[in-house]
């Protein structure tokens, strides 16, 4: 697994992706503003054949055209400027000095330092789930956000893998893909929500008024045909998300050894957030960015990161590191649950007696012989 970091050819193909996105956010607003258009002439059909309809479509779409271009650049415009604000009022990120973590601005700063890359924000989120994601469009915005249960339950060298991950995502251009992948989403979801709100408001009195003579026109294939164009235009943005290719993961995990000169601690990280990273406030679009997603689609169709076993393996194969198979969690310092935790938070299905890495105190691999 050749490291992230240097690898120019996945950076071009991101850029290159990331405009791809951005034209196939316009052409599916287009769609979605036809098919409003379409089914505004099925509704008023006054018997006229589907042809009929679809050439008023066609020329109500082109008189919407200058409006619907508009919209969607003003909705890009607010999202470049406020997606972050956005982000952090659906996860409660607040940016922290280097007063208030010393720790973590002190590990990024050194990442940051060794490639001479300019250091990102940093922002900690409340919570107890164990995952981090980076958001940003330029280098005047990227940042790096951690959650509090992350900070607590790894220690300095996993916390800077983990660090080192996100770094290889704003680097490799991975993040300004993701959030206009997700800005993307976002048009797609309010245009559809629109369509079908305005349909089931409107569909069943044109329904009752229809009469016999309207029902030899086009208005009910002409609905119809919009119907499943506006599906057609979800199913597209769904995907478009085929474009994030899985294997930013396993890059991002590669750039973070290349970083740290550590896979072991890269592994133990993973192993560590592998079931632990749900964050119950996040959308599925704030979780396609983190660390670890165990969000999955159907039969893993639309899962946004490969296995944690998968990116291990990896990580042994080409990098040399260790598994230590799945892992207990370490009991936070003045924890009253000392000596329960551990089996409290340890993966479903695995006990000690099943797996002997989880009871050895010694270091991240237990004792090993020599």
């Amino acid at each position: 697994m050749a490291a992230a970091y240097g690898l120019y050819t996945h950076i071009r193909a991101n850029r290159i992706r990331s405009t791809f996105l951005l034209i196939g956010l316009f052409v599916l607003v287009y769609l979605m503003v036809f098919a409003g258009a379409l089914f505004a002439e099925g509704l008023l059909a006054d018997g006229a054949p589907l042809e009929e309809l679809i050439y008023r479509a066609q020329r109500d779409f082109l008189y919407a055209f200058p409006w619907a271009t508009g919209g969607a650049a003003l909705w890009v415009l607010i999202a470049y400027r406020f997606h972050q604000a956005m982000i952090d009022a659906v996860t409660g990120g607040r940016e922290v000095t280097r007063e208030e973590q010393p720790r973590l601005y002190n590990l990024l700063e050194n990442l940051c330092i060794s490639r001479g890359i300019p250091t990102p924000k940093l922002k900690v989120m409340d919570d107890p789930a164990l995952n981090a994601f980076a958001t940003g469009l330029n280098r005047r915005q990227y940042s790096i956000t951690v959650t509090s249960g992350l900070l607590e339950r790894l220690d300095d060298k996993e916390v800077e893998a983990v660090l080192g991950h996100e770094l290889t995502h704003i680097r490799n251009g991975d993040v300004r893909m993701m959030v206009i992948a997700m800005v993307m989403a976002g048009v797609i979801s309010f245009f559809g929500e629109m369509f079908f709100r305005l349909f089931f408001q409107t569909g069943g009195s044109w329904r009752s008024r229809r009469s016999s003579s309207d029902r030899k026109g086009g208005g009910g294939a002409a609905i119809l045909i919009a119907i499943a164009l506006v599906i057609v235009a979800w199913v597209l943005s769904v995907v478009i998300k085929f474009a994030l290719s899985r294997s930013r993961e396993y890059l991002a995990d590669a750039g973070s050894v290349e970083l740290t000169k550590n896979p072991d601690a890269m592994i133990t990280a993973l192993r560590k957030i592998e079931g632990r990273g749900e964050l119950p406030g996040a959308n599925s679009a704030i979780m396609e960015m983190c660390i670890d997603n165990p969000r999955s689609g159907f039969v893993d169709l639309f899962a946004t990161h490969p296995a944690v076993d998968k990116r291990v393996d990896a990580l042994v194969k080409f990098a040399g590191g260790h598994d230590p198979g799945p892992l207990a969690l370490p009991v936070p310092e003045g924890s009253s649950e000392e000596g329960t935790e551990s089996d409290q938070e340890q993966p479903q299905g695995e006990t000690s007696a099943q797996n002997p890495w989880l009871s050895q105190p010694k270091g991240p691999w237990g004792p090993r012989a020599e």
